[in-house]
């Protein structure tokens, strides 16, 4: 079952990663011609103003996932300096249970803004239904919540690891 679970975790940081180079090199690749048909031919891609809107979306809902995958998410460590070393898995807990909590309620309303994108029926790109594209919030948000959660489990049972700092 660990190798099964190990497996799992090294594949979801792939996929993560190989998200994360598709991404930023698609938004490369389409800015360059798109400066490249309008300085040279004065033309472009009419759609490609708003695929890049919603690249940047992606990217950084991908961007914040592999952040999370470390817990390498901005972070101001105040409590760090001054509570006791005897405190510090407890303030961790509640620091990790509040992210958690946080990205739910992002990802809830992320959820039901989707929804109501859904039922007015809202397109991008052409005719392409928004709301297909606009998933990328309440999973991505929703991912985060569970790393979160799961990471503040491991601390009640000993088993979170400290971030270090770089």
């Amino acid at each position: 079952m660990s190798q099964w679970l190990d497996g799992m975790r090294r594949t979801g940081k792939w996929l993560e990663d190989a998200i994360l180079v598709i991404l930023l090199t698609a938004m490369v690749l389409l800015a360059a011609a798109q400066i490249f048909l309008r300085n040279f031919f004065d033309t472009g891609f009419s759609w490609s103003d708003e695929l890049l809107r919603l690249l940047v979306l992606w990217l950084a809902v991908a961007g914040a996932l592999a952040a999370s995958r470390q817990d390498r998410h901005i972070s101001i460590a105040v409590l760090d300096r001054w509570v006791p070393l005897s405190l510090k898995r407890f303030t961790r807990f509640i620091l990790d249970v509040f992210t958690s909590s946080v990205c739910a309620l992002i990802a809830w309303h992320s959820a039901a803004f989707v929804k109501t994108t859904h039922e007015y029926g809202d397109t991008m790109l052409g005719d392409f239904p928004a709301w297909i594209l606009q998933l990328v919030l309440p999973v991505g948000f929703t991912l985060i919540a569970w790393r979160y959660a799961v990471f503040a489990l491991k601390g009640v049972f000993g088993q979170r690891v400290e971030r270090t700092t770089p």
